[in-house]
């Protein structure tokens, strides 16, 4: 097996006399889909946002391959190529397709004063990621805030795709989305994970977990309650670990 891409261990978070997390270890490869579940209050977010560079733990370190890293701010963990997905998107409603895709990071031309943002470039580079995802897009200068729920989720992936991120983290990617907008977005992820991005998909939806992932780990109460391939174990042994109920399978 290759080595991992990104390790962390012993992470820990409080906040006041509250245990968000207590000395979680884990770890993801390249190309790796490895699923986060665990119930409301388990540590899900909490621990996604600390890979994000949103949270900072209590302690704990980070590695990205085999070297130790600091992941103190977003940009940070951007700049290690980590790339998250929340659940509500980060989506501005007021600005185009590309000009989402882009934000913050827009190509510019001329120099001085002249300078200006590579609105050409950025419209013909949006075009090209967007024809390889599975999800019907309109034209880059389109309005966000007249897509449709896949369509948002579309574009927030492909900031993923577009820039090449290693580590992609998605919250709940198929949320208060509709059947067949589900299954496309699955689909895309498919296509992310088999262009060489780890993927951490956390999710309420075991189904889908149990069809997409390499890998599942159970979160309880803040520590990990389960690390197992996803081959080994049925959905009732998913939802027993997750629960803490007798598993019919020992996964822990």
């Amino acid at each position: 097996m290759s080595e991992p891409l990104l390790r962390a261990r012993g992470i820990t978070k409080h906040y006041g006399a509250v245990r968000a997390l207590a000395g979680v270890d884990f770890e993801i490869r390249p190309g790796e889909l490895v699923g986060l579940v665990g119930d409301n209050g388990a540590g899900k977010s909490t621990f996604v946002k600390s890979l994000a560079g949103a949270v900072q733990p209590t302690s704990g370190t980070f590695e990205i391959d085999g070297k130790p890293v600091r992941l103190g701010t977003p940009q940070q963990a951007r700049d290690a190529g980590i790339e998250t997905v929340y659940q509500d998107l980060g989506l501005c409603d007021n600005l185009t397709v590309a000009e989402n895709i882009y934000l913050g990071r827009e190509p510019t031309r001329g120099w001085g004063p002249w300078r200006r943002v590579d609105r050409r470039r950025m419209g013909t580079e949006v075009r090209e990621v967007l024809s390889t995802l599975s999800i019907n897009m309109p034209e880059p200068g389109a309005q966000v805030t007249a897509l449709s729920g896949g369509q948002r989720q579309a574009v927030a992936l492909s900031r993923c795709k577009l820039w090449r991120r290693r580590l992609v983290l998605l919250d709940e990617p198929t949320a208060a989305l509709g059947v067949q907008e589900s299954a496309r977005v699955v689909d895309t992820i498919r296509e992310l994970s088999a262009a060489g991005a780890a993927i951490v998909l956390i999710s309420h939806d075991i189904p889908m977990v149990m069809e997409l992932t390499d890998r599942i780990v159970v979160l309880r109460k803040g520590t990990k309650a389960a690390d197992v391939a996803t081959e080994d174990v049925g959905e009732h042994d998913v939802v027993a670990s997750i629960t803490g109920a007798a598993a019919r399978k020992e996964i822990a």
